[in-house]
C-alpha cells in the first residue's frame, strides 16, 4: 500500500493488472521532520516494513462450441457439434512484504498459495446422446513468486499528480502447464470416426509455466473531495522451448486502470475504477497462421473498493471485481490486511 500526505488527506493506493484500489481519508498525517524537505511521497516510508496476508477468490465461466462438417444449404449443418461449459474456482492466500528503501523507493516481494478446481460439462449435439460428460479436475500448491520496485518521480509541493515508474517482475516457482498430465478429448462423429476437439487438465497448474516483465506508469492526483488515480502498463511474456510442445511465445498484454477514492470519514473509504487488458495472440514455432483464433482478445472488468481504518498501524481494505468481457472472470472478491510492522 502506499500512503500519502497532501492537501490535508490521507491516501492508500494500490495498483496492478487485475485490481485497482484507492482509499481516502480527512485525517492529516505528519511526515518525519527530517524528510520534510523531500517533498510528500506516495510509497512506503523509508525504512518502514509493511507486511499485508491477503485473500482472493476469481471465479469464471465460459461456453465453447467445436463444429466438425459441413454446410448443405445455408444454416444447415452436417456433421458434429460439440458444446462444453467450463466453471473455474480459483482461491489464492498471498503473503506480501514492502519495505522502503528511500523516501522515493520501495520494493515488494509476494508469494501467493493457489487452489483451482475446474469442471468441464461437454455434449455431442449430433451423436444421438443425451447424456453429458462432466470431467473434474484440480490443484494446489506455491504459485508463482512475484516482485516489484516502484519509483516516484516527482514531489509536487502544493498540489498536483504524483506519478511513478513501477516494475514487476513474475518468475516460475508455481506448478507447469506443460508438467501435468492432461486428457485428450474424442468426439464420436456417428459414422465410426472420432474427432479431436480438446484437452482438459487431470490436474490443475499453479503457475503460467512463462517468466513476465511488467514495467508501468502510473498516477495519483489528490482533488478535493476525491483522489484520481490510474495507470498503464505492458506485460512482456518471455517466450521459451517447451518439451513436446516447441518454442511457445505467450501473447503479451497492454493495460490501463483509472478510478477515483472518496472519504466517507476519518476511517473508512470507498473507490470505484475500471481496469482492462488487451492480451495478445500466442504464437509457437509450427504455428502456419491457419488456426481460427483471434489476433487478441479484451479483458475489463469494473472494481470496487472498501477500506477501514482497525488501528494507526493496519487497514481492511475489500476489493470487488465484476468482469464485463467475455474472457474476463465473471466475479473477483479480494480481502488484505497490510499492518505496518516498524
Amino acid at each position: 500500500m502506499r500512503k500519502l500526505i497532501a492537501n490535508g488527506i490521507w491516501l492508500t493506493v494500490a495498483v496492478s493488472t487485475s485490481m485497482a484500489v484507492a482509499d481516502v481519508g480527512s485525517e492529516a498525517r505528519v511526515a518525519d521532520p527530517a524528510l520534510r524537505h523531500q517533498g510528500p511521497t506516495v510509497l512506503t516510508p523509508r525504512g518502514s516494513l509493511v507486511f499485508e496476508p491477503g485473500l482472493q477468490f476469481t471465479h469464471s465461466s465460459g461456453t465453447d462450441v467445436a463444429i466438425e462438417g459441413y454446410t448443405v444449404v445455408p444454416a444447415v449443418l452436417v456433421g458434429l457439434i460439440n458444446v462444453s461449459e467450463s466453471q473455474r474456482d480459483t482461491l489464492t492466500a498471498s503473503a506480501t512484504l514492502r519495505y522502503g528503501l528511500f523516501h522515493r523507493l520501495e520494493v515488494e516481494a509476494r508469494v501467493p498459495y493457489v487452489y483451482k478446481k475446474e469442471a468441464v460439462r461437454e455434449r455431442d449435439i449430433f451423436d444421438g446422446s443425451s447424456n453429458d460428460i462432466v470431467r473434474d479436475s484440480s490443484g494446489q500448491g506455491v504459485g508463482d513468486v512475484e516482485f516489484a520496485l516502484r519509483y516516484q518521480l516527482n514531489s509536487p509541493q502544493s498540489g498536483g499528480a504524483f506519478y511513478l515508474a513501477n516494475l514487476r517482475v513474475k518468475t516460475r516457482t508455481g506448478t507447469d502447464p506443460f508438467e501435468v498430465d492432461r486428457i485428450r478429448l474424442y468426439a464420436d462423429t456417428g459414422d465410426g470416426d472420432r474427432v479431436f476437439v480438446g484437452e482438459v487438465y487431470e490436474e490443475q497448474p499453479t503457475g503460467s509455466g512463462f517468466r513476465s516483465f511488467q514495467p508501468s506508469l502510473s498516477f495519483v492526483y489528490p482533488t478535493e473531495p476525491a483522489v484520481m488515480f490510474g495507470s498503464v502498463s505492458y506485460l512482456w511474456n518471455v517466450e521459451r522451448d517447451v518439451s513436446g510442445h516447441g518454442r511457445i511465445d505467450p501473447g503479451d498484454a497492454l493495460g490501463f486502470n483509472y478510478g477515483m477514492g472518496f472519504g466517507i470519514n476519518a476511517q473508512t473509504s470507498f473507490n470505484l475504477g475500471y481496469d482492462h487488458s488487451i492480451v495478445f495472440k500466442t504464437r509457437r514455432d509450427d504455428d502456419a497462421g491457419l488456426d481460427a483464433v483471434f489476433d487478441r482478445f479484451h479483458v475489463g472488468s469494473l472494481l470496487f473498493g472498501l477500506s477501514h481504518r482497525l488501528s494507526p498501524r493496519t487497514r481492511l481494505n475489500v476489493s470487488l471485481a465484476l468482469g464485463v468481457t467475455e474472457n474476463a472472470p465473471d466475479v473477483q472478491v479480494g480481502l488484505r490486511l497490510p499492518v505496518t510492522l516498524w
